[in-house]
């Protein structure tokens, strides 16, 4: 856990904030919201992805906000108030625990970089500037790495590690995790699926957006339809209680909406078992199911694009390239 060295980013004898840099501040800040519900519901961006943007937005703000003389509107900044961000990110130091410290990372400053031209590219769109001060502004070179993947025979051992048995903990855990793998959905997708969501006959669920409530439906296959069947007449029966949800589809002992973090000790307790001697996450088992899809030519990239509910088809692209052996799983795409 690190955190931010701000003297490095204000300028020296700025850090005192005046009611106008106060009112600056509200007044950029109108638009940063418009342009963040724009990606949520609009573009139906990932509550990460856009909490991300807030917060390298709101960073550039905060830097605004100290500018010798005070920036009222977005019209004002220059491209050069934009570099003198960036090379402040390039010079700014993250403390570590024991008074150590850390440059930002390039790929996190590419990152800020590309929250940057996206939001003066929407404010472009918009009519609130008229050129973009952007548009020159250039980011670190950073490597693009691919996400981490299970081979095949790694997620068939992992499949196959909650056994035979037909007591209603291994019932519902095989359904779990072969509904993960088979349809690449987000954890937290997984977990928020309801008995109405799922249709057998059809093969397929139904999948709703965190931030914007749009569904999407994706296919499983046929041995994640029989477990979920298998699991819904006789191993969910004995989860249900008179207190608990009665209509979420994956239930713990209590009754209760299984959890993110439940699901996180469910996979690590069959990973064990099956003798993989790596960190297994749920969002590994999303990458290796679009990696795989596309790989055998199961599914197009744009059908990939649609189940993993990406809204942009360049993200998607990241599995095409060639995949490398398995390391530390990736941050959620």
């Amino acid at each position: 856990m690190y955190r931010l060295i701000v003297q490095s980013v204000i300028p020296e004898g700025k850090r005192q904030q005046t009611m106008s840099q106060t009112e600056t501040v509200t007044n950029l800040r109108v638009h940063l919201e418009q342009f963040l519900t724009a990606l949520a519901y609009e573009d139906g961006y990932a509550r990460n992805t856009v909490a991300a943007y807030r917060n390298d937005l709101s960073q550039l703000i905060e830097f605004l906000g100290h500018h010798e003389s005070p920036i009222g509107s977005w019209a004002d900044v220059s491209a050069a108030d934009l570099s003198a961000f960036v090379e402040s990110l390039r010079t700014m130091k993250l403390a570590k625990r024991h008074g150590e410290e850390k440059a930002v990372a390039p790929s996190t400053i590419a990152r800020k970089v590309a929250a940057l031209k996206s939001f003066f590219s929407y404010l472009l769109t918009k009519g609130v500037i008229l050129t973009d001060p952007a548009l020159a502004l250039e980011a670190p070179k950073v490597a693009k790495r691919t996400p981490k993947t299970m081979s095949s025979e790694e997620v068939g051992r992992l499949l196959a590690a909650p056994g035979t048995s037909t007591q209603p903990k291994p019932l519902r855990d095989r359904a779990l995790l072969e509904l993960l793998y088979a349809t690449g959905v987000r954890v937290s997708e997984l977990v928020s699926l309801k008995l109405d969501d799922i249709n057998l006959t059809e093969k397929a669920i139904r999948v709703k957006s965190e931030n914007n409530g749009r569904e999407r439906s994706v296919p499983m296959v046929d041995k994640a339809a029989e477990c979920l069947q298998v699991y819904i007449d006789r191993g969910r029966p004995h989860f249900v209680k008179p207190t608990g949800n009665q209509a979420a589809l994956f239930l713990n002992q209590r009754g209760q909406q299984l959890t993110r973090q439940g699901m996180w000790l469910i996979i690590k307790e069959y990973a064990n078992r099956a003798g993989l001697d790596y960190e297994v996450t749920p969002h590994m088992l999303r990458h290796s199911f679009a990696a795989h899809m596309l790989h055998d030519k199961k599914a197009s990239l744009s059908e990939v694009q649609r189940y993993l509910g990406h809204a942009n088809i360049s993200t998607t692209q990241i599995y095409v390239q060639p995949q490398p052996p398995i390391a530390l799983p990736e941050p959620e795409v």
